[in-house]
């Protein structure tokens, strides 16, 4: 299945990215939005591709490639977290005058069951987009105490009945390991009983896991604390005038990006807009959209500033 990205005419807008800029996609997932940027900064650009999954990296480059054939700018490949990415640009004495992180996940990632991400289909508990990193979710599941475990599922995954979702899953392990997503995603039903639900019961706990084995909040305030030494000058990896623009998909995600851009607009380092979000077309077309939330940072200083 080909990947649909987000909102893609709202990002490519909302970055006006031109020919022979910097570009940095921070999450390149399967390449949808590089592939749009990259042919608007053309064969003098620089396209940066980061990822923490490798597949995805050989995968979003393969897609840039295919977009611009012979006008493909010169194209910069980094697996890693993407809070390490503002370090690796300024050690490679770049400058991104365009930043986008897409906080969501592939269609490739999802239907993985190897990954372990989707309850949907029975697969190991993992959860890890970088696989380099050790611990799973069965870790998390098979160690963490009751009360710890009831944290990271209500304030992750804001579900309300974390407290018995937990002691379910307690009681649950000492009589065999729960290692696969349809145990897990079994469990959380039977925890929640009749409990009626807009969503599958299974859904908060699943978000509250991954976030947890990622670090995703942790990735996302670093990233959002180099935006603000780069706004200011104390960090060397933004140019003057810099798009930066996140993608999220949960509320934990959407307020930690609002406040930091809030913060910076107020501070008089730039303009903050959004939330932008899909149209009834788009979700009617790519269900996966429905959460996304699309917030932007333009920089002061740039092309067109005061």
């Amino acid at each position: 299945m080909t990947h649909t990205p987000v909102l893609p005419a709202e990002v490519a807008s909302a970055l006006s990215a031109r020919t022979g800029e910097v570009v940095l996609d921070c999450t390149a997932g399967s390449g949808g939005h590089a592939a749009g940027l990259a042919r608007a900064i053309g064969p003098s650009g620089t396209l940066v591709l980061n990822d923490s999954d490798d597949g995805s990296l050989v995968r979003s480059e393969a897609r840039v490639r295919e977009a611009c054939g012979s006008e493909t700018p010169r194209v910069v490949v980094w697996r890693g977290n993407f809070a390490e990415a503002p370090a690796r640009m300024e050690a490679a004495g770049l400058r991104a005058d365009a930043v986008l992180a897409d906080l969501g996940f592939s269609s490739d990632q999802m239907e993985d069951a190897a990954r372990g991400l989707s309850f949907m289909r029975d697969g190991p508990l993992d959860m890890r987009l970088d696989r380099r990193v050790g611990v799973t979710a069965a870790d998390l599941v098979a160690s963490l105490p009751e009360a710890e475990l009831a944290r990271i599922i209500r304030e992750y995954g804001e579900e309300p009945a974390a407290g018995r979702i937990a002691r379910k899953l307690v009681a649950a392990r000492s009589a065999e390991p729960i290692s696969t997503t349809g145990r897990l995603a079994e469990l959380v039903r039977s925890a929640i009983g009749k409990e009626p639900r807009t969503i599958h019961p299974a859904t908060r706990t699943f978000q509250a896991l991954r976030i947890a084995v990622n670090d995703e909040l942790g990735s996302l305030d670093a990233l959002l604390a180099a935006v603000g030494r780069g706004a200011t000058g104390r960090d060397g990896w933004l140019s003057p005038g810099a798009r930066v623009a996140v993608i999220s998909f949960h509320s934990l995600e959407d307020r930690a990006v609002k406040r930091a851009f809030g913060a910076l607009e107020r501070a008089g380092m730039g303009e903050a807009m959004g939330p932008i979000v899909p149209t009834e077309e788009e979700v009617s077309a790519n269900p996966r959209s429905r959460s996304a939330k699309l917030r932007v940072l333009r920089l002061r200083g740039g092309r067109g500033a005061d």
